[in-house]
């Protein structure tokens, strides 16, 4: 093939629904873990002047047509001028020839959807059958992503959402209670939240710890997707020590980002105690072993999710003749 085959964000999002993610993330963490998946290194980039971020990531999943790329952004300033805080496209290449077949302009909505869905995977996982309430700490974009991929997985009653700005919570809370059918509290802060909840999901930038160890119960199940660069933490390190299971999307030594390197790097953890979310979804590694466990799963992002739900979209795209094709030599 020697032409390629763009789609914009509304083709994109017409191709792949949040189950059908769910699942090829489940089977991109299983193909990792069985080394059947092979990660880029990411690039990194972040802009000093307003906290703007550039990440790359790639894969290649053993047995799949594409070899993907994917670029995705996230500038923070950008709510105040109106704009979207994320941004981003992935490029795919055929595997056997190296030729690029299809660019997907999905403005970073496959990324928002990979990592909700890899929240809600790390919950079917590690999350009680029981678990009923849910804590949000943020209030943006991939928190409302976060929330919509959980309840596929959970039987929620009751959501309590906790930021910064409780005008992004109220509208938060509103938006996702017209369109899931779900009570949604805004909490006081975001200790008032955590106290009553059996899913904790963080998905802010912070530099600090925004949930303390001592205000977790028993038997609760915590997400963290926000640790995606270097510097930031959403956990505090007692959290992570005292935590029965401690679980990540990508067992890498010397990793530069997430609530792990935090807690390795300070003696808090030791790597060789983590275990991959892989393990767990390939059924190698048993999860949650009592109601009264503390579990926690780390979730950075990586190519191997871009890579799976891209796939799926430009199969489909062939499949259906979606997207527009063009001839780059002319």
């Amino acid at each position: 093939m020697t032409t390629v085959r763009l789609l914009t964000e509304p083709e994109v999002r017409a191709l792949i629904t949040v189950d059908e993610a769910r699942h090829a993330v489940r089977d991109a963490f299983v193909a990792l873990h069985r080394g059947q998946a092979t990660n880029t290194t990411v690039l990194e980039v972040r802009l000093p002047h307003n906290g703007g971020e550039l990440h790359g990531k790639g894969a290649f999943i053993d047995g799949s047509s594409f070899l993907t790329v994917k670029m995705a952004t996230g500038f923070p300033t950008n709510q105040e001028r109106g704009l979207p805080d994320s941004g981003g496209l992935s490029m795919l290449f055929d595997s056997g020839t190296g030729l690029l077949v299809m660019i997907l302009f999905d403005n970073g909505y496959l990324t928002q959807l990979r990592t909700g869905s890899a929240g809600a995977l790390a919950a079917e996982l590690l999350a009680r059958e029981d678990a009923t309430t849910v804590a949000m700490v943020g209030a943006g974009l991939q928190a409302r992503y976060q929330l919509e991929a959980l309840l596929a997985v959970r039987d929620i009653g009751r959501v309590t959402v906790a930021s910064r700005s409780r005008g992004r919570a109220e509208a938060f809370a509103k938006e996702m209670s017209l369109r899931h059918g779900v009570h949604i509290d805004v909490a006081e802060s975001a200790r008032d939240a955590v106290a009553g909840a059996d899913i904790v999901v963080t998905t802010t930038p912070s530099e600090q710890p925004v949930v303390l160890a001592g205000w977790v119960r028993p038997g609760t199940h915590i997400t963290a997707v926000g640790s995606d660069f270097p510097g930031k933490q959403e956990l505090d390190l007692d959290l992570l020590g005292m935590a029965d299971l401690v679980v990540a999307d990508e067992l890498v030594p010397g990793k530069r980002v997430g609530e792990i390197s935090h807690a390795v790097a300070q003696g808090v953890l030791r790597l060789d105690e983590v275990v991959s979310l892989g393990a767990v979804a390939a059924g190698d590694h048993p999860g949650r072993r009592s109601a009264g466990e503390v579990t926690i799963a780390d979730l950075t992002g990586i190519g191997a999710q871009d890579a799976a739900v891209a796939a799926v979209v430009a199969t489909r795209a062939f499949e259906s003749g979606t997207g527009q094709e063009f001839d780059p030599r002319i």
